[in-house]
């Protein structure tokens, strides 16, 4: 059975004394955690359909229309009542050139019998829409809020509560992700300088004094330009340019600690550099390091929406909070497209930030709670 030490104990002791940030660590949890099966929560494909007797998952798997009785070998419809009406009679009627009664059943969901054959259904998402489905709603884009969708929709008709579920997905992996590469670098390469010190040092702040003094912005754009954009070359971009932020807090720790007692007690016991450097220095540098994670992870989401707002983030294609704020800018006559936004960014950078200062504290062997 996995057993605390006594020294984690205490970190988690702290940790849960510090209501807001266990609240909040709750909360993001569960939104989080919905997000992630976010296929399941709102889609365009069915979760669960059954015809002629067999179970199947649309929404993992691809099924053509002749896998229902249909023509063609495109992608089944879900939402066509034609194909509603071949899933739920298992192909037994002529559902293209059925009664216009048989097909107004089918869109409503009315159980049939057909030749004593037990009539298929379809378990449908809470939210029928994916990020990119064209809702058919009347009126002008963007519509309003309704019964059928809930935040209303944007300028393309593609319902704002799908967009922003996927969306709040893409931007807590995107910023973890960052987070976790650049925090690699950063604590490395600061542990280095601070520890070794002379002209390892010198030549590290010479060269990062160069990196962080290049327009990151521009050269993303550019790269962008000339490869197309994609998820994962703006992630490995962002860590490029992120991983400097961490060096200086890490490196000021390793310099203050390399000339303590037990660091040169272990020297003199024969203990290796590595060793010395992240089992023994590094944990008393995490204080600090930690102190700098809520500033990555938020300058992470604020850099994907940034870039997505201005058109040079994600393809196009992608469920984007930053292109919501967009579209909220260049439709002031849609109010709630610039409330779901704020709203949005404010809980998810609010709830990080009380997380991120609770795990601070925990780490802080200084901090005490009442």
């Amino acid at each position: 059975m996995f057993k605390l030490s006594p020294l984690n104990r205490r970190r988690m002791s702290n940790f849960k004394r510090n209501r807001r940030a266990v609240w909040s660590l709750w909360i993001f949890a569960i939104l989080f955690g919905l997000s992630l099966f976010a296929e399941f929560i709102a889609n365009d494909k069915p979760i669960l359909v059954s015809y002629r007797g067999e179970l199947r998952m649309p929404v993992m798997s691809f099924y053509s229309e002749q896998d229902f009785g249909g023509d063609f070998l495109t992608e089944a419809g879900y939402s066509d009542p034609e194909v509603k009406c071949l899933i739920v009679t298992g192909g037994l009627v002529d559902c293209f050139d059925s009664p216009e009664s048989l097909i107004e059943a089918v869109d409503n969901d009315v159980e049939l019998q057909i030749d004593g054959f037990s009539a298929g259904w379809i378990l449908w998402p809470i939210i029928p829409y994916s990020y990119n489905t064209i809702v058919d709603v009347a009126g002008v884009a963007p519509a309003p809020p309704s019964a059928t969708n809930w935040l209303g929709t944007d300028d393309t008709k593609r319902d704002v509560v799908a967009r922003v579920i996927y969306g709040f997905r893409l931007s807590i992996i995107f910023a973890l992700i960052v987070t976790t590469g650049a925090s690699v670098i950063g604590i490395v390469a600061g542990a280095v300088q601070g520890y070794f010190g002379g002209w390892i040092d010198l030549v590290f702040q010479r060269f990062i004094e160069i990196w962080t003094g290049m327009p990151s912005l521009y050269v993303i754009i550019i790269v962008f330009a000339i490869v197309g954009r994609s998820f994962w070359l703006l992630v490995f971009l962002t860590i490029l340019f992120g991983w400097p932020s961490l060096v200086g807090v890490v490196r000021a720790e390793f310099f203050r600690a390399r000339n303590l007692e037990y660091v040169r007690a272990a020297k003199a016991l024969g203990v290796s550099d590595r060793v010395i450097m992240f089992r023994h220095m590094l944990p008393n540098a995490m204080v600090a390091t930690v102190t700098m994670l809520p500033f990555l992870i938020t300058g992470a989401i604020g850099g994907l929406a940034s870039l997505d707002f201005l058109g040079f983030g994600l393809p196009s294609s992608a469920p984007s909070l930053g292109e919501l704020t967009l579209q909220a800018k260049q439709n002031l006559q849609a109010p709630w497209l610039g409330f779901t936004a704020f709203f949005t960014f404010a809980i998810m950078l609010s709830l990080l930030v009380f997380i991120f200062e609770g795990v601070r504290d925990a780490f802080d062997p200084r901090k005490t709670f009442s």
